[in-house]
């Protein structure tokens, strides 16, 4: 652990110092996160016009529904696709040798090994709507969610649903660039994901069932926006945390079988 501590520092340390050479896109991401929420709020708002809610989720939640995927998109773009997307060159260019031969785990460096600050915008930007949202009471609320939300032990449950859907976020993503060993195109599928996961701006109650199933059962959606909004807002329970880490566990395991299997199928660039 101390090996890999002192390795992912200096991985992150270089890779901020190189790119914190360009200032500009600190505001040009700035603008581009800004301009997605405020497109999302448009059509949320559009959802929510002459109803008083969405799916059963009043306009706050739908807000820490929202916020939590511009939190997530955030974490994506600073560390998933700055690191996984070189998997695929690494396979191309057969540089993937290298990172076999190193002496620390391939996919601890292969999925940490640089760090993009131009995700920071959108992560900050989730963070302050999430807060936004709780603070702020309902209409006609007696307290805003956070009271209900931050009482007792219900203070651990939202980090440790996000930590979950950190965790499952990652595994979807590492488990496409590891097919990249026997698909190289299958990285474009990638942007298939991504815009799947864009479901997770709203509330899964708000889609049809056949929508819900697929999005709760089959592409866990539910577990990345939704079931820590509801923690969140003080309506978690422990039988959703269980699912929660259930499948986190499921889908890191999983990622970590796939890639020592898809090793075995790796062809050097001397083979």
């Amino acid at each position: 652990m101390r090996r890999h501590g002192r390795s992912l520092w200096r991985f992150w340390s270089t890779s901020l110092a190189s790119e914190l050479e360009y200032p500009l896109n600190a505001w040009i991401e700035l603008v581009a996160v800004l301009g997605n929420l405020a497109g999302s709020l448009f059509v949320l708002q559009l959802l929510f016009a002459g109803r008083p809610s969405l799916g059963g989720w009043s306009w706050n939640g739908a807000l820490v529904v929202l916020g939590l995927y511009t939190l997530l998109d955030g974490f994506t773009t600073c560390l998933l696709q700055p690191n996984l997307s070189r998997i695929v060159s690494h396979v191309q260019n057969g540089t993937l040798d290298y990172v076999l031969l190193k002496p620390i785990d391939s996919q601890f460096w292969l999925s940490t090994r640089t760090v993009s600050p131009w995700g920071l915008p959108a992560v900050l930007a989730g963070i302050a709507l999430i807060a936004w949202a709780l603070v702020h009471p309902e209409p006609g609320a007696a307290a805003p969610a956070a009271t209900a939300a931050f009482s007792g032990w219900g203070a651990l449950l939202p980090l440790v649903l996000l930590l979950s859907a950190a965790v499952i976020l990652y595994s979807l993503w590492f488990v496409l660039a590891a097919l990249s060993i026997w698909f190289v195109k299958v990285w474009n599928a990638t942007e298939v994901l991504r815009y799947t996961l864009v479901a997770g701006r709203y509330p899964v109650s708000a889609y049809p069932p056949a929508l819900r199933l697929l999005f709760t059962f089959v592409l866990p959606v539910a577990f990345l926006t939704t079931v820590p909004a509801e923690a969140l807002l003080g309506r978690g329970s422990v039988l959703w945390m269980g699912a929660s880490l259930l499948v986190a566990v499921l889908c890191f395991a999983g990622s970590r079988l796939l890639w020592r299997h898809a090793q075995r199928f790796y062809t050097s660039a001397s083979s």
